[in-house]
């Protein structure tokens, strides 16, 4: 066959058409990419939200577990970085990898997220044999996806290399809008897709924006696949090499920043809450300021005369800042918080909108600028270590390293650093270590140590300064102040979580409060020493049984899981507790009987849920006292899904009784709660424990009032001594508080949804109202109905109504109170007063100037 060879003018239209092909890739391929790796960030931190918090639910949210899961992924990501990276370079179409990752990711992504939702059983039943295998089993399903996640930003930075710009510009630019993706993903996980779609569905839709980001690069592909990458490299940026010392820099830089972000988790909670939203927002910071330096900086990184230079100074500016800024910390932080929150909650008219900047205001103020600085320094740091040659192995390497850096900074700042030295001495510790980062890369650089050279060493001496003068008690102090000022007990800043104990209330009504994470949860003032004391001792002096085993979930202040030491005939008495600090603090409160002293109760530092799925233990009760079921983490002890692990717990006649808060969540949430109940339990009832809280009551079988069995009971000497204490005489005063059967509780339940593992609404509903006590409260009390009590005569059924009546006109009088009727306060408590003078419940609300 003859081969017929063009004519000139032919093989030059060609040419410059191809040309014109290249030109028209190189101007858009840059925004596609951008756009391609923003769907891959937003879909990358959807995913690892929904397996961190699907992972709490098989191992437990204990500190070691969530990091154990975090590490993992972070693990894939830093092998997948360092792997495909290098693949990316022996791509001829880079963008048909990319695409192939994404694609692996996507059907990967939607795939972990299903089976982690199933895994629990499996991996309760190989840890019973062999730990080690179990927990590389959740390793492994986590860390591959996120191995294919690690590839994308530098095999597409590969791809581009044709584009104008160096490394470091487009480099930074990619990142940069992979962290936009990210900050995307972050708040529509919280404010949007697992409220309106649940976990799995969500993890769909992460999936599908992957699917997207591959379709646009396997039509970008069409265009490219003429010619190689490497053939279009420009020649100037050919033969450079990148920096072994840079990529070990910022490696450690990594960690630094990392461990930051530890500390600072634990640093903001008293100005933010325990609320998703609020971590979200901060988070969202975070990553904010990521994006916006890297962003920002991109298109200077590649006229600068000294990037080591300019490397080390942001280093050890962002340390600097960082502590400078928690040194200066104090109430205007606070009333600028409350300034914010009531402009925007005035201009939105929304209260939820107004949290919301109360809790953008802190983490603007603790976080963003640090944060500006370390992004800034990305572009810088691919300059210094990325060979134009080798886009894809050397980004690949600043990547992986940098991400190992992080976890090993995470895991030293949580397990060491802090429990060892606290926060404040933490931050100290990694500025300082930033400082010295940053003198190592000026050393670097050219010019000797002169002019504006001097700038990083100054900013180091200040940092060290300034980790002298800055007190260890920083922290405590802010929250004692922000808190009412009131005495310092305790504060440990320990595994996961800050606790303190705190002495407050007026000098004739001491009382001490437990915060954890800078939140009240309890303490031991009337009212929680009531409620909580009936948390244990009402549904056993109910049982119908004769019950010989307890288990208490959460020991809080230890009030109710001490309450089971004053119960006769308990043979196995069990507290699961998730915190060590706080199992260390309960000793520190009143009327818990000594409880973490005591060798009859066996305390044991366990996530709740994991030690039911642990152990094959059952008993005649469980009763839970967790944090508000609007707390992040703790939505899996109000699921459905969990009170089915409880139930099969139970021995026979077994009770479930669980703590109902209702004021802290709205009525509808309230409702949700309830129906998961009621799709547990074949038998359910409700009871008055305090002003503030109910108690659910589940069981297989049915409930039975005997009224000669519980009087009885409540005839035992040091039980009933607990009791009276409490505002509880007698037994007519205890089925007083009885409000409403199954019947009553389908009736207020209604229609509702319920809270499960897959939809956990109570986690992301909307901020409760200010007045929801009035609104609950007498929506729970409309339901009573008459106890069904057996064995009782018509003088005791008067006395029980009595007695309820001297509840309902305490509830009365406060819910008055809360509505500004003082005077009608004052009649009401005067004639409760005078028919019950003695009823150290009531009293407790009276101040002795009114008695």
């Amino acid at each position: 066959m003859t081969k017929t060879i063009p004519p000139a003018r032919t093989v030059a239209m060609e040419a410059s058409n191809e040309d014109a092909m290249a030109e028209e890739v190189v101007h858009f391929a840059p925004a596609a990419a951008a756009f391609m790796l923003f769907l891959s960030g937003t879909a990358a931190l959807v995913f690892q939200v929904l397996w961190i918090k699907q992972l709490s639910l098989v191992t437990g949210v204990d500190v070691y577990a969530v990091s154990t899961g975090i590490s993992a992924f972070f693990l894939g990501l830093a092998l997948g970085s360092f792997v495909l990276g290098r693949a990316g370079d022996r791509s001829r179409q880079p963008l048909r990898l990319y695409a192939l990752l994404e694609t692996g990711v996507a059907m990967l992504g939607a795939g972990v997220t299903f089976i982690l939702s199933r895994i629990a059983p499996v991996f309760v039943a190989i840890e019973g044999t062999s730990p080690l295998a179990a927990w590389a089993l959740l390793i492994v399903i986590v860390a591959t996806p996120a191995f294919l996640m690690g590839g994308t930003l530098p095999v597409l930075l590969r791809a581009l290399n044709a584009s104008p710009g160096g490394v470091a510009t487009k480099g930074g630019r990619l990142y940069a809008a992979n962290t936009l993706g990210a900050i995307v993903g972050c708040l529509s996980v919280s404010f949007l897709l697992v409220p309106a779609l649940g976990v799995r569905a969500t993890g769909l839709a992460a999936s599908g924006l992957g699917l997207v980001a591959a379709v646009i690069a396997l039509s970008l592909n069409k265009l490219t696949a003429r010619e190689p990458v490497q053939a279009r490299l420009p020649a100037e940026m050919r033969g450079a090499s990148g920096s072994w010392l840079a990529l070990i820099l910022y490696a450690i830089a990594g960690g630094i920043a990392l461990g930051y972000e530890v500390a600072w988790s634990q640093a903001i909670v008293q100005f933010i809450s325990t609320r998703s939203f609020a971590f979200s927002v901060v988070l969202a910071t975070y990553l904010t300021g990521l994006a916006l330096g890297a962003a920002l900086f991109a298109r200077r990184t590649e006229r600068l005369s000294d990037p080591w230079w300019t490397f080390g100074l942001l280093i050890t500016l962002a340390g600097l800042v960082a502590l400078a800024e928690l040194a200066l910390l104090g109430p205007w932080l606070t009333a600028l918080q409350t300034s914010a929150e009531a402009a925007v909650a005035d201009i939105t008219g929304s209260i939820f909108a107004g949290m919301c900047a109360r809790f953008l205001v802190a983490a603007l103020t603790i976080v963003f600028i640090p944060t500006l600085i370390l992004g800034a320094a990305f572009p810088v740091a691919l300059r210094l270590a990325v060979s134009p040659e080798h886009t894809g192995r050397d980004t690949g390497r600043v990547l992986a390293l940098n991400t190992l850096g992080g976890i090993f900074g995470t895991l030293l700042t949580g397990f060491v650093l802090i429990p060892s030295l606290g926060i404040v001495r933490s931050f100290s510790v990694l500025a300082i270590a930033a400082a010295a980062i940053g003198l190592v890369a000026v050393s670097r650089g050219q010019g000797g140590w002169m002019g504006w050279r001097l700038l990083a060493p100054a900013f180091g001496t200040l940092t060290v300064l300034i980790a002298v003068i800055v007190p260890s008690d920083r922290l405590a102090s802010l929250l004692n102040l922000s808190r009412g000022n009131g005495t310092i007990v305790s504060y440990e800043e320990g595994l996961g979580a800050t606790v303190a104990v705190i002495e407050q209330g007026q000098p004739d009504r001491r009382f001490r409060r437990l915060y954890i994470q800078g939140v009240s949860n309890t303490g031991d003032a009337m009212p929680s020493l009531r409620y909580m004391r009936l948390q244990a001792l009402l549904p056993l002096v109910i049982h119908k049984g004769e019950p010989k085993s307890a288990l208490v979930i959460g020991l809080g202040t230890g009030i109710t899981a001490g309450s089971l030491l004053a119960y006769p005939g308990l043979d196995r008495r069990v507290a699961a507790e998730l915190l060590p600090s706080v199992a260390r603090a309960s000793a520190l409160f009143a009327g818990n009987f000594n409880a973490a002293g005591d060798s009859r109760l066996d305390v044991r530092v366990a996530d709740g849920r994991r030690e039911l799925m642990r152990s094959q233990e059952r008993y005649d009760l469980i009763t839970l006292e967790p944090p508000p079921p609007s707390a992040a983490g703790v939505v899996n002890l109000y699921s459905s899904d969990f009170y089915r692990l409880a139930r099969e717990r139970l021995e026979p006649n077994g009770l479930v009784a669980q703590w109902l808060p209702i004021a802290t969540q709205n009525d509808e949430d309230t409702r949700a709660l309830v129906r998961s109940f009621l799709d547990s339990f074949p038998h359910a009832t409700l009871w008055s424990t305090e002003l503030h809280e109910m108690l659910l009551i589940g069981s297989i079988e049915p409930q039975e009032l005997d009224a000669s069995r519980i009087a009885a009971r409540i005839a035992d000497p040091t039980l009933a001594t607990a009791l009276r204490d409490v505002g509880i005489s007698g037994p007519a005063d205890l089925l007083a508080t009885w409000m409403t059967d199954r019947a009553g509780l389908e009736r207020y339940a209604g229609s509702t949804l319920p809270v499960t593992d897959d939809q956990p609404r109570i986690e992301y509903a909307s901020w409760v109202r200010p007045d929801e006590l009035q609104r609950t409260l007498p929506a729970l009390v409309a339901l009573r109905s008459k106890a069904p009590i057996a064995g009782g005569d018509a003088a005791f059924d008067k006395s029980v109504a009595e007695a309820h009546n001297r509840l309902m006109l305490f509830y009365q009088a406060s819910l008055n109170a809360y509505a500004g009727y003082r005077d009608e306060w004052a009649r009401d408590m005067e004639l409760l007063m005078r028919v019950e003078p003695d009823n150290p419940y009531y009293r407790w609300f009276v101040s002795s100037s009114e008695l």
